[in-house]
């Protein structure tokens, strides 16, 4: 009996990219769409495709996510995908040789990023991730950022490669920041980083900057590899500054509070003076 395979995808606001990727997965036995909380037409769009199972649980961690996906398939395989990423028809025939061949417990994808309409190779973002997993043999997810599977044994890299279209424009890029520097300065401030100065943020954005861009020849994928390096250098003076934020000691949103009494007062006392005979 040949082994059942599950993908799962977790989404939050990917009505234009969620549909495409549920086409690229209609030779699953199953598919498991988590939704951590969109806003926009994704629940819709899934909901259209017959034999797609629909979960929606808000959390911010993407482990406690694709954990709790987890729970809710039967297959044998799972396997993980994200909406902004695609399987081609070479790369499901080799799943599938796979799953009913291997002794390992995990198979392994080169991704290749398309990134502002270029696929790159440089500036660190030629990479290999482990997304298909022997349900029985697999240990969950860990981290509330940068998630790594727990598995059994050594994962088998395939020869057809994963495709990732990302950072489609600046905005979208944009967005994907603010979903995920919050998490990051948060983990970074309860390792007690030390306190943030101006020329930190300065020094943090430029050395990303520089490895991205220098160090991991991001230069050698034109301009876009260039932009990129500076996108990521902004990233990263984004996340320090929560991090500054978050090592004040009178919070932001206690400043503002503050704030806020102090001009009721004078309103308070602006009443009192206009009630007091003249």
């Amino acid at each position: 009996m040949k082994p059942s395979l599950a993908a799962i995808i977790i989404t939050k606001n990917e009505e234009k990219m969620i549909a495409n990727c549920l086409e690229a997965l209609s030779w699953c036995d199953e598919i498991i769409v988590l939704d951590t909380g969109s806003e926009d037409r994704t629940l819709n769009i899934a909901e259209s495709f017959d034999g797609v199972k629909i979960v929606v649980q808000k959390t911010q961690s993407f482990a406690e996510a694709r954990n709790a996906a987890l729970t809710e398939t039967k297959s044998d395989w799972v396997l993980y995908i994200d909406a902004d990423e695609r399987i081609i028809p070479k790369l499901s025939k080799e799943i599938l040789v796979q799953i009913e061949t291997t002794s390992q417990n995990a198979l392994a994808f080169h991704r290749q990023n398309m990134m502002y309409g270029k696929y790159f190779t440089y500036g660190g973002w030629s990479e290999n991730v482990v997304r298909v997993f022997r349900k029985t043999n697999f240990g969950g997810w860990t981290g509330d950022i940068h998630e790594s599977p727990v598995f059994e044994g050594e994962a088998v890299l395939l020869h057809t490669p994963l495709i990732h279209l990302t950072h489609r424009s600046t905005v979208e890029g944009l967005a994907k920041t603010i979903s995920w520097t919050p998490i990051e300065a948060r983990l970074l401030a309860e390792a007690d980083t030390p306190p943030v100065k101006i020329m930190t943020l300065f020094r943090k954005g430029f050395m990303e900057f520089f490895r991205r861009g220098i160090l991991k020849k991001g230069y050698k994928d034109g301009q876009e590899g260039l932009i990129e390096a500076v996108v990521q250098g902004i990233n990263r003076m984004l996340v320090y500054i929560q991090v500054w934020e978050l090592q004040q000691k009178t919070s932001l949103a206690e400043k503002y509070q503050k704030q806020e009494l102090e001009i009721a007062e004078l309103w308070k006392q602006e009443q009192k003076n206009e009630a007091k005979p003249k």
